[in-house]
């Protein structure tokens, strides 16, 4: 397993990030659209959003997966969402891994979340593998959940209760 730097996005990552979400795989597992402009991406990473942490994993000084974990408001303020992409050449190395275990670090010793909860799609066998490592249970299906490549496809909802 490659060892990874994990790291907070910046701004100037917005080509690697770009690139991640081009990928055909990364872009499947995802809800990214196809031919989004780079502009899009350095925009996003310009304007984080409030609540949220985003963070990279690096290897051979690339940024190859990013990960945000967004805390709820309200009466859902003991929640967190989390998202993840890898770029394709890099998956199954443990960037998934290395970004799972910083987001539930800090959603556990430092935002104090009782409940970590993530979307994911019934076909993506290697991703729920790692979520259930990480203790996630599956507790409900979306059927016909997002169009992709022309078929409509379904997907999990997951969570860890902490």
């Amino acid at each position: 397993m490659t060892a990874f730097q994990i790291r907070p996005v910046e701004p100037e990552d917005w080509a690697d990030v770009a690139e991640i979400f081009e990928q055909p795989g990364a872009r499947a597992g995802t809800l990214q659209m196809p031919y989004r402009s780079r502009a899009f991406h350095r925009e996003r990473l310009a304007a984080p959003r409030p609540n949220s942490i985003h963070i990279c994993a690096v290897a051979e000084g690339k940024v190859i997966g990013t990960s945000a974990l967004t805390r709820l408001e309200g009466r859902r303020s003991h929640v967190g969402t989390i998202g993840m992409g890898i770029h394709d050449a890099w998956t199954g190395k443990g960037a998934g891994t290395a970004l799972m275990t910083a987001m539930l670090d800090t959603a556990d010793r430092w935002w104090g979340l009782r409940r970590v909860e993530l979307t994911v799609y019934a076909d993506n066998a290697r991703a729920i593998g790692l979520y259930k490592r990480f203790g996630f249970v599956r507790e409900g299906l979306h059927r016909d959940f997002a169009l992709r490549d022309g078929a409509l496809v379904d997907a999990l909802a997951m969570a860890r209760l902490r």
